[in-house]
């Protein structure tokens, strides 16, 4: 199991009202069950929108069970951004 830093953006951010948190987690599926489980709601809703990266590279179309987490690594939840 690792441990780092969830970082969130945009409605994200908002529905989870707070900008980070730490994960403790093997994968990316675990790590977001465990933030669903902690924060029920808007920001379960949000996170169908979402994509993410991991330690600063996409995660695409990956199943989520199939991306690890480093120990001192980042998840970055990017909602849809208008703009561009």
């Amino acid at each position: 199991m690792a441990t780092g830093t969830i970082r969130y953006w945009g409605a994200a951010k908002a529905a989870a009202k707070t900008a980070e948190e730490p994960y403790a987690a093997r994968t990316l599926a675990e790590a977001l069950d465990a933030v669903r489980e902690r924060h029920p709601g808007e920001l379960t809703r949000v996170l169908l929108r979402c994509s993410f990266l991991v330690n600063d590279e996409p995660v695409g179309k990956r199943p989520h069970d199939s991306v690890l987490l480093s120990e001192g690594g980042t998840v970055e939840v990017l909602p849809p951004f208008a703009g561009g």
